[in-house]
């Protein structure tokens, strides 16, 4: 819709009321859209209003190719997805602690891996938003780079270069766990975490050719 399009470029510009109108206009078709997912009401409504918050957040560097309504719902989804993506990750996890053998027997290491994990995790939540956006596309959603430029509306050099800040970032954050990345990286590329056994952190290189 035209006037839609015409409301999110006052958006861009900074107005606060353009963006409220937004908000008030589409925040209850959201969250009942999010429900279809998660199925844990307050859930749905953190899952739009971090949206929200990083639709205003990010607004100067959205490039919308679609109708606004389809980007809203599109990132929305998206949102749920990994929302219950994580979810599974660490029910899987918890799952397999208090069904392994060994589940009274933690050792020190068991205890780092556990840290490590949220340490990570917290690193990417941490990143500037555009970054984030970027790394989370390439790393959890396989994309590459031209894909990831497309639906950004980006130039693949700019991805890159996100790419390479954040992956400079996480290191930097994580330097402090560096004997235990070695451990279990080897190389060390990092991808958002998930967790095979209690002693498998899934990972990527970080040289893998995304273009």
């Amino acid at each position: 819709m035209e006037n839609e399009k015409n409301l999110f470029n006052q958006i861009q510009k900074g107005d606060q009321q353009s963006f409220e109108l937004l908000f008030k206009t589409y925040y209850a078709p959201l969250c009942l859209f999010a429900h279809k997912y998660i199925y844990d009401q307050d859930e749905c409504e953190e899952v739009v209003q971090a949206f929200f918050l990083k639709l205003w957040e990010s607004r100067k560097t959205i490039n919308i190719t679609t109708s606004v309504k389809s980007y809203l719902y599109s990132s929305v989804r998206n949102r749920c997805l990994n929302y219950i993506k994580h979810l599974k990750i660490k029910q899987e996890y918890q799952s397999e602690m208090v069904n392994s053998p060994a589940k009274n027997n933690f050792d020190s290491n068991t205890f780092l891996e556990i840290d490590l994990i949220e340490k990570i995790n917290q690193c990417i939540d941490s990143l500037p938003p555009r970054r984030k956006e970027i790394f989370i596309l390439s790393r959890e959603h396989g994309l590459k780079y031209r894909e990831i430029a497309e639906q950004l509306g980006l130039s693949i050099k700019t991805v890159e270069a996100q790419m390479g800040q954040a992956l400079k970032d996480l290191r930097e954050q994580l330097k402090d766990y560096k004997q235990l990345l070695i451990s279990f990286l080897l190389i060390a590329g990092i991808k958002r975490i998930g967790v095979c056994s209690p002693k498998i952190v899934k990972v990527v290189h970080i040289a893998d050719n995304r273009k």
